[in-house]
């Protein structure tokens, strides 16, 4: 069974630190890019944060730049969304996708092969 599963999410306050994880099964994550995805309510999904199937390229959303990091570990087929001096507009739906095309997906934010299932992240006093 292919799953490709969030955790990590909850509720954390301005100025606070939380780490989002993406752990996939039944298909392996190394030869793939992987992005995180936000849905906020009423508003679009927007890309945040994408690394290359290599893992020596990484893109963020202007947004969250010099605050999120993201990095892969192939070993446990995981990939880590660590997300630092949070605001408010932070809060979302965070979804993790997956892509054996990484220009497609870390540069046009597109047609990834694989989702996750999302987990919420909120950001509040």
């Amino acid at each position: 069974q292919l799953q490709f599963v969030e955790s990590g999410g909850g509720l954390v306050q301005p100025g606070g630190s939380l780490r989002v994880s993406c752990a996939a099964s039944g298909f392996t994550l190394d030869r793939r890019a992987v992005a995180w995805f936000r849905q906020a309510p009423g508003k679009e999904r927007e890309g945040v944060s994408c690394i290359s199937s290599s893992g020596k390229t990484t893109t963020y959303a202007d947004s969250v730049k010099g605050r999120f990091n993201i990095s892969r570990d192939n070993g446990k087929n995981t990939v880590f969304l660590q997300m630092n001096m949070m605001k408010p507009e932070d809060t979302a739906v965070y979804y993790c996708a997956a892509s054996t095309r990484d220009y497609s997906l870390c540069v046009k934010w597109e047609d990834p092969e694989y989702w996750g299932q999302g987990t919420q992240v909120t950001v509040s006093s």
